[in-house]
């Protein structure tokens, strides 16, 4: 990683492939095995099934801005190119709102033209959520990502929201891919959109019937992956039968290198979904040591049989 980004320095990423194409399995280090079985059966699907189809050529993405501070905001974000819509992480360890505010404040007054959305990773209290909309241009805000972890805190925020007249919508991503229910969020009318991350959710098919189960807007978003697993995401993102925001499918530019020698990067502030082939050199290069290597071919192991249970 160019700039730690969710506590990680690095990423690590088994690829295989399939009958049809390349495919990825990166669930995190610390999930289980069984929340990482759906990352497998993502992987699985994508690498031996049909593409579905698609809706649109090209997917609009946003940039991404770790929680760094307002004297690094344009050398993170010059790496993204052309771009109108930045993703603002917020509330990560070792922060403070403070430091948030500024942030935002930070990318709203660099690039007046650009709309914004903010990531908690549910690291908020709605009281916590609160003090930061009070402060920050509202007007230039897209949506705020998973700003608490449960849902009745989301219900709570959402709830003294509208009560206040304040014209923010919520957006669920844990409360959807963490879920043993995604669509409670919809039925609790927590949300007013959902982040669909295709590796998490198990597949573009899964993640299609989600979007239409939950009858909310979607945003699609990736899981810090090489090419092949944003592939996968674009031809979720294209396959969406109505899309109305940019997707969080360019965070190869948070990134050191790729495997393959034509990495899924936006031109002009989208991406056209392909198949991706990694490059055998790259590979050799970000070869995973021998003992990472065991750990990743008995996790996919131990994932499989989960999955064949």
């Amino acid at each position: 990683m160019l700039t730690k980004f969710r506590g990680l320095s690095h990423r690590e990423a088994l690829i295989f492939k399939g009958t049809k194409r390349w495919a990825e399995f990166s669930p995190f280090i610390e999930y289980s095995d069984q929340e990482a079985s759906n990352w497998l059966a993502a992987a699985v699907s994508f690498a031996n099934q049909d593409l579905p189809k698609l809706h649109r050529d090209t997917v609009g993405v946003n940039a991404t801005l770790p929680a760094v501070g307002p004297d690094q905001v344009e050398a993170v974000l010059s790496k993204f190119g052309e771009f109108s819509t930045v993703k603002i992480k917020v509330a990560e360890v070792e922060q403070t709102l403070i430091n948030d505010i500024a942030r935002v404040l930070k990318v709203t007054s660099s690039y007046p033209d650009v709309r914004i959305r903010l990531d908690a990773n549910g690291n908020f209290s709605p009281e916590k959520a609160l003090e930061l909309l009070a402060q920050i241009p509202l007007d230039r805000l897209d949506y705020f990502e998973q700003p608490c972890a449960s849902i009745n805190e989301l219900v709570e925020l959402r709830t003294t929201i509208k009560h206040l007249g304040l014209k923010v919508l919520i957006a669920a991503d844990e409360s959807i891919r963490k879920a043993s229910d995604p669509i409670e969020v919809a039925q609790r009318q927590a949300a007013d959109i959902v982040m669909l991350k295709v590796q998490p959710l198990g597949g573009i098919e899964r993640s299609l019937e989600i979007a239409r189960q939950t009858g909310l807007r979607t945003v699609v978003s990736s899981a810090l992956e090489t090419s092949i697993g944003l592939s996968q995401g674009a031809y979720l993102a294209a396959a969406l039968p109505e899309l109305d925001f940019d997707c969080g499918l360019g965070t190869l530019s948070l990134m050191e290198s790729d495997i393959t020698l034509e990495p899924l990067k936006p031109v002009a502030g989208r991406i056209t979904p392909r198949e991706i082939e990694p490059d055998a050199a790259l590979l050799q290069k970000y070869q995973a040591s021998p003992e990472r290597t065991k750990w990743w071919l008995e996790r996919l192991e131990r994932c499989f049989d989960l999955l064949e249970a």
